[in-house]
C-alpha cells in the first residue's frame, strides 16, 4: 500500500469505513457522479467496527420487537409514534438497497439480508400486560398490521421451540411475531458500499488515521493524516467533511472547533454476546426474539436471542451483557473518555454522572458477573440451554450522547444525532442504535443539512432511488404493499404472508 492519498484535494472526505461513511459515499456518488470523494480508514477492512457482524446484533431494526422503543406511559398506555417513524425509517433503507441491487451497483443480497421474523417475548402477568396493550396499539398500523400476538406456549413453540422447552408450562408468557424481520450483516453490506465506490472512482484508504481537522482559510478543511504502522504523516485539503467514525467520531469533532460541537460528552457502553455456531443447535431457532431490559439497564442492554447469517452460516447469538470500558472504539485507547472531557462539556458530563448512579451501578454489576451468572440469564429465554455450547465475545463499543440540559445540566441520550456546522462544511454523526438499520434516511438528513442549495434538486433522483421517499407509508396502505413486496423480491427475502404459514 501506498502511503498518503494520490489526491491531496478532495470534494468530499470521509472519516470511518462504517455503514454511514458507504452510505453517504453511495448517496453522493449516484447524486453528483463527478464531485471527488476520498475515504479513510484506520483498519486495514471496511465495517470492522460497530459495523462488524459480530459487534452488533445484525437486527434490522424496525421496532417490531423491539420494545423499548414503544415504552409504556404511567397511565399503563403505549405511544406506538416512536416506532411507527423507525419503521418508516427503515423501509427507506431497504428500498435504497434494493436501488443498488436491481442496478448490479452491489452483490447479491443474500450476503447480507436474510428473513428472519422479529418476536417479543415476555414472562409474567405485568411484562404479558403490557406486551397485549402494545400490540393492540401497533396491530391496527399498516406497518404493523402482520403481527400476531400469543400466549399459548404451543403456538409459541412453534415459532420458536428453544424459547419453550424445558419452561414450566403453568409460567405466564405472552410474544408477539412479525413474520417479515430481517437479520442484517452491517459488515457485508458496508464491503459491498465501499467495493462500489472503488470501482467508481473513490480514493479508498485503509490503514490511514486521520488525527486532525482544522478550518482552511478558503472555508474547507485542512485533515492531519497518519500511517499507524510506518509513522508517516500526510495531509489532505477538503471541501467537505464527514466524520463517521463511530466513538471516534466525538474526539474529531471537538478538533474541528465548530461552535456546534460545544456541550457534547460520550459516555461508553461495552458488551459481550454469547455465540453458538453449533448447526444443530442453530437449526431449531429461526427468529429474534427480544425481551423486557433489567431495571437499571440502558436501551441497548435489551436481552435477545438472535438468529445471525454470517459467511453464509447460520448461528445462534444470545445478550448483551453490557460492560464499562473508556475506550470509544474496539481498537482504541483507554484514555478515549478523560481526553474527551473540554471545559464546555464538563458539566453535562458530571451532571449525567450524578443523575445515572443506578445505571453505573448496574454496569460495575454486569462487569463482575461470572460466566454461569451468564448463562443462568440465556437459560431464562432458552431454558435448556448447555454453556458448554456457548462463547463469549466481545461486542463493539457503544458511545451514548451527553449533551446540554438547561434544567439538568446535562442529560444521557440513547440515540443518534446529526451535527453539522452552520456553513455546512463538516457533519458527523454521535450515539448509537439504531444506527447502521437506519443509515439510509440518516444520511439523507446529512445531505440536506449539508448541501441545503444542492438538495432542492437532487429530489427527484431521490424519489427514482426510493419511491417511498417522502412518504409516510402508514398512511398510505397500497404504496406500502406495493414496496414491500419489491424490495422483498429485490433483496431476495420471503414476503410476511409467505413466512407466516
Amino acid at each position: 500500500m501506498t502511503f498518503i492519498s494520490k489526491t491531496h484535494h478532495a470534494d468530499v472526505v470521509l472519516i470511518g469505513g462504517g455503514i454511514m461513511s458507504a452510505t453517504l459515499g453511495a448517496f453522493i456518488k449516484q447524486l453528483e457522479p463527478s464531485w471527488t470523494i476520498s475515504l479513510f480508514e484506520r483498519l486495514d477492512e471496511a465495517g470492522l467496527e460497530s459495523s462488524g457482524p459480530w459487534n452488533n446484533a445484525g437486527t434490522g431494526h424496525a421496532a417490531l420487537c423491539e420494545l423499548n422503543y414503544s415504552p409504556a406511559a404511567k397511565d399503563g398506555s403505549v405511544d406506538p409514534s416512536k416506532a411507527l417513524h423507525i419503521n418508516e425509517q427503515f423501509q427507506l433503507s431497504r428500498q435504497f438497497w434494493s436501488h443498488l441491487v436491481d442496478n448490479k451497483l452491489i452483490g447479491s443480497p443474500k450476503g447480507f439480508i436474510n428473513t428472519v421474523p422479529h418476536m417479543s417475548f415476555v414472562i409474567g402477568d405485568k411484562h404479558a400486560d403490557f406486551l397485549k396493550t402494545r400490540y393492540e396499539a401497533l396491530k391496527p398500523k399498516t406497518l404493523f398490521r402482520s403481527m400476531e400476538y400469543t400466549e399459548d406456549q404451543a403456538q409459541i413453540a412453534k415459532w420458536a421451540p428453544l424459547i419453550v422447552k424445558g419452561r414450566d408450562a403453568k409460567q405466564r408468557v405472552a410474544a408477539t411475531r412479525a413474520a417479515e424481520g430481517t437479520d442484517v450483516d452491517f459488515g457485508a453490506l458496508t464491503r459491498e458500499l465501499t467495493g462500489y465506490l472503488a470501482d467508481n472512482g473513490v480514493e479508498v484508504n485503509y490503514g490511514h488515521d486521520v488525527t486532525n481537522v482544522s478550518k482552511a482559510s478558503d472555508g474547507g478543511w485542512d485533515l492531519s493524516l497518519k500511517h499507524p504502522a510506518s509513522g508517516e504523516h500526510g495531509q489532505i485539503h477538503a471541501k467537505f467533511v464527514f466524520v463517521g467514525a463511530g466513538g471516534g467520531a466525538l474526539h474529531l469533532l471537538q478538533a474541528s472547533g465548530i461552535p456546534e460541537s460545544k456541550g457534547y460528552g460520550g459516555f461508553p457502553v461495552s458488551g459481550q454476546f454469547f455465540r453458538c455456531t453449533d448447526e444443530a443447535i442453530a437449526g431449531q431457532h429461526s427468529a429474534k426474539v427480544y425481551g423486557q431490559a433489567s431495571v437499571g439497564a440502558p436501551p441497548m442492554s435489551v436481552p435477545h436471542l438472535d438468529t445471525r447469517y454470517v459467511d453464509g452460516k447460520r448461528s445462534l447469538l444470545f445478550g448483551p451483557y453490557a460492560g464499562f470500558s473508556t475506550n470509544f472504539l474496539k481498537t482504541s485507547s483507554y484514555l478515549d473518555l478523560p481526553l474527551s472531557i473540554r471545559p464546555s462539556n464538563i458539566i453535562p458530563m458530571l451532571a449525567v454522572a450524578k443523575d445515572n448512579m443506578d445505571l453505573t451501578a448496574y454496569l460495575i454489576k454486569e462487569v463482575a458477573k461470572r460466566h454461569d451468572a451468564k448463562v443462568e440469564s440465556l437459560r431464562e429465554y432458552y431454558p435448556q440451554a448447555d454453556g458448554g455450547n456457548w462463547e463469549l465475545i466481545t461486542a463493539g463499543q457503544r458511545v451514548q450522547i451527553i449533551k446540554k440540559d438547561s434544567k439538568k445540566g446535562g442529560v444521557l441520550q440513547f440515540g443518534t444525532e446529526v451535527i453539522t456546522a452552520r456553513d455546512g462544511s463538516i457533519g458527523a454523526l454521535l450515539g448509537a442504535s439504531p444506527g447502521a438499520s437506519t443509515a439510509v434516511p440518516i444520511m439523507i438528513e446529512m445531505l440536506q443539512r449539508s448541501f441545503p442549495k444542492n438538495f432542492k434538486g437532487w429530489q427527484s433522483k431521490l424519489k427514482e432511488m426510493m419511491p417511498g421517499y417522502g412518504v409516510k407509508l402508514n398512511d398510505n396502505p397500497e404504496l406500502a404493499a406495493e414496496l414491500e413486496a419489491s424490495t422483498s423480491r429485490s433483496l431476495q427475502l420471503e414476503p410476511a404472508n409467505a413466512v407466516q404459514h
